[in-house]
């Protein structure tokens, strides 16, 4: 039997037939279902933030310790699961095939984001009538962002890429400089042949207890999303968002259109639904929409993605290198924040000025990723290309910033989950049959699967599937 008659054989078997975890989902709580745990944690906090609005201040901590503790065991997954996943591949013709049509991919996507943001931000003129005084705004409380973006070059970009030394990136918790590392001690494994098989079954070890301590990290996911909500509502209030709403409004129908229509048709023409896709991985994206920090679901998502049969080299290769070059949540952002400061400040951006400004995002929109207040240090790059728009015009949108810094981190984790499976199908990695199993059964967590699922009667780690 061919392995494409293998593959239709497998898509035959019947789903009530297959996934032994939905048969024990049967039985699992609705209460301990993390995706509905995010939620109402989500609304207690926002209501608590609401209601006592100094104290959810204050939660800002207990909400950042769970981001740092996740964002401890990244750069070691990350480095783990592409070294492992090169040096089993053994062919580096396929490796440097899966990372050129990874960066294809990542520039189309992200050019998409950037025109489709410029368009609705001429047609939906929101800031108009704003009437915004540029000597009005204090250029101190965008000081910090301006002089970050001054320092950023393209060249420092891909100079960042490469560390001064070997521990460095995981010290810094920098995830390029890591994806440098691990490629080329991969590569590196490859070359070696049989000889550097006791070092790649080390590391593939390490990777099952690293995966381990995200799960125990898990546990506190919605406590760290209420105080993330509290904090959100308590710091900068419903009236600021209210002031605002209609930019507000604007990003999150922009970046939901674009999930759904523009990367869901990606989706459709590579064999999958949108729809699965997002219920399957509805836990992560709640989370990083109520913690803004879209990497801190990375290791997880990684770990679903091979569940679903994506072969480990493309999760590796791919979801880390789209969180610096496929940020399409960052992207619409920039382009409708330009416009909504041209239309308050009452400047009239010619059709050549907003290709120049698309064009000059196409780099400040990586140059930035991964540096904390990236967004505001995109712009503040890429405002002295509209000369009359002021970068300390960036301040009037400090106070909703944090709200759509939830719909850009929930984007831009999608985004690159759905690059991951784009880019898989294109290059083969992607076993369908798995995919359209576990997909149509939707993600289920019991207390078997979180560490061990069983395959062929033999306990396999969710992580290496």
């Amino acid at each position: 039997m061919s392995a494409i008659d293998a593959n239709r054989a497998a898509s035959e078997i019947p789903l009530s037939r297959t996934p032994l975890a939905k048969v024990a989902a049967a039985h699992t709580p609705f209460y301990r279902k993390l995706y509905l745990q995010v939620l109402v944690a989500i609304a207690i906090g926002a209501g608590l933030g609401y209601c006592y609005p100094e104290f959810s201040a204050s939660l800002k901590p207990y909400g950042d310790a769970f981001v740092r503790a996740i964002k401890v065991v990244v750069a070691p997954i990350i480095f783990t699961t592409i070294v492992v996943g090169i040096a089993r591949m053994g062919d580096l013709r396929r490796i440097a095939d899966v990372g050129i049509k990874a960066l294809v991919y990542f520039e189309v996507a992200s050019t998409l984001a950037l025109i489709i943001g410029m368009i609705v931000g001429n047609v939906w003129k929101v800031g108009l009538g704003l009437n915004a005084d540029p000597a009005a705004f204090d250029t101190k409380a965008v000081e910090a962002y301006a002089k970050v973006a001054r320092d950023i070059t393209l060249s420092d970009f891909f100079l960042s890429m490469i560390p001064t030394s070997f521990v460095e990136p995981f010290v810094k918790g920098d995830i390029m400089p890591v994806l440098f590392i691990a490629v080329l001690l991969g590569l590196a494994l490859v070359l070696a042949g049989p000889r550097g098989k006791p070092m790649v079954a080390l590391l593939d070890s390490a990777s099952v207890a690293l995966f381990g301590m995200v799960r125990i990290i898990m546990i506190f996911a919605p406590i760290a999303a209420l105080c993330a909500m509290a904090f959100t509502v308590g710091k900068y209030g419903l009236r600021t968002l209210l002031d605002l709403g209609q930019l507000v409004a604007s990003v999150y129908v922009v970046s939901i259109l674009f999930v759904v229509l523009v990367l869901g048709a990606l989706l459709r023409i590579c064999g999958f639904r949108i729809v699965r896709v997002l219920n399957y991985f509805k836990d992560e994206i709640l989370f990083v929409f109520a913690a803004t920090s879209a990497e801190t679901m990375m290791p997880r998502s990684m770990q679903k993605l091979e569940k679903i049969g994506v072969s480990r080299e493309v999760v590796g290769l791919v979801m880390p290198g789209g969180f610096s070059f496929n940020m399409d949540g960052t992207a619409i952002y920039m382009t409708m924040a330009v416009l909504f400061l041209a239309h308050a400040f009452n400047v009239e951006l010619s059709i050549g000025r907003q290709l120049a400004v698309l064009f000059v995002m196409l780099f400040t929109s990586k140059g930035a990723a991964g540096v904390t207040g990236g967004g505001f240090i995109a712009l503040a790059a890429t405002l002295p290309v509209v000369d009359a728009v002021p970068v300390a015009g960036i301040a009037l949108l400090l106070g909703v910033d944090r709200f759509m810094a939830e719909i850009r981190a929930a984007t831009n984790l999608t985004s690159n989950i759905i690059a991951t499976l784009v880019v898989g199908r294109w290059v083969g990695a992607v076993d369908m049959a798995t995919a359209e199993r576990e997909l149509q059964a939707g993600f289920v967590e019991t207390d078997e699967t979180r560490a061990w699922e069983l395959h062929d009667d033999e306990p396999v780690p969710v992580a290496r599937r």
